[in-house]
């Protein structure tokens, strides 16, 4: 486990501002404590620096997670967000569509939303901004990328894809394996 290089913390801040905005120093410095990323298997963790303190006596290969993952690096050095981030993310999340609770399905399998499914969006969403999906009921399902601004869905047509699906909280299920190992 080590801390992210100069570039690999300005591709992660890259895309975490991309969901949340100026919302990201929220994130570090908090009233319980200080928070911290690290790198650990091309996964970035979210950790408590007291946590941290004593992961230190436990040895490299041992470990396999501390905190919460945020995502992992690809091997083309592309940082990709887990849907295990989602509970950080969605109380400061800045963009966000709500689902009808008839498209919640669909998007929990993995599909993407459609104007049919679209129940509200923020306004001043641009296009291909990072947005946090609700259901009606305020619970975050997952995130994704708004495929249209927020005055193109106003006037799309019924079955056009208003947002690009990233992850869900369906993942859990589907890709237990692959998630956290």
């Amino acid at each position: 486990m080590r801390p992210l290089t100069e570039e690999e913390t300005k591709i992660f801040f890259e895309k975490l501002t991309k969901y949340i905005g100026e919302n990201v120093k929220l994130l570090i410095d908090r009233p319980d404590g200080a928070y911290c990323f690290r790198l650990h298997n091309d996964r970035v963790f979210y950790v408590s620096e007291k946590l941290l303190r004593h992961a230190v006596s436990v040895h490299r290969d041992k470990l396999l997670s501390i905190g919460t993952c945020f995502g992992k690096f690809t091997k083309t050095r592309k940082f990709r967000l887990h849907i295990t981030a989602l509970d950080y993310l969605a109380p400061y999340a800045q963009y966000k569509i709500w689902l009808k609770v008839t498209a919640e399905q669909q998007f929990l399998y993995g599909n993407h939303i459609m104007k049919s499914g679209l129940g509200r969006i923020s306004e001043s969403t641009a296009k291909y901004q990072g947005v946090v999906v609700y259901n009606m009921a305020d619970v975050p399902l997952g995130f994704g990328v708004a495929a249209k601004a927020t005055s193109e869905c106003r006037h799309a047509e019924p079955m056009a894809i208003v947002c690009f699906h990233q992850a869900d909280v369906g993942e859990y299920i589907r890709s237990e394996d692959t998630l956290f190992g």
